[in-house]
């Protein structure tokens, strides 16, 4: 079945960190580039970070130098280390790949709160 599995969010306390990861089953993300977008209650869904197949990063600016994009092609997954987070963090978040294909995970839930 090809697909993507997001894991890695919980519940953390503002200032904390945690590592998202997004692993593709059924095919390869070598080529593909990689998104990483968030959704919060109410709001709509925003683009967080992405990686090219190269390994070109962006950050949108809400998570800049706090956030960090990364790839793994020989365990075919994708990460985002998320530090500093604040409550305005907490959101699902949503791993998306493109190249000749495009695919959505599930999403994984982030929750920032004291």
């Amino acid at each position: 079945q090809l697909q993507l599995v997001e894991s890695g969010g919980g519940l953390v306390q503002p200032g904390g960190s945690l590592k998202l990861s997004c692993t593709a089953s059924g095919f390869t993300l070598n080529y593909y580039n990689i998104g990483w977008f968030r959704q919060a209650p109410g709001k709509e869904r925003e683009g967080v970070s992405c990686i090219t197949s190269g390994g070109s990063t962006n950050y949108a600016d809400s998570v800049k130098d706090r956030f960090t994009i990364s790839r793994d092609n020989a365990k075919n997954t994708a990460y985002l280390q998320m530090n500093s987070l604040k409550p305005e963090d907490t959101a699902v978040y949503y791993c998306y790949a493109v190249w000749t294909r495009n695919y959505w995970g599930r999403g994984t839930q982030v929750a920032v709160s004291s």
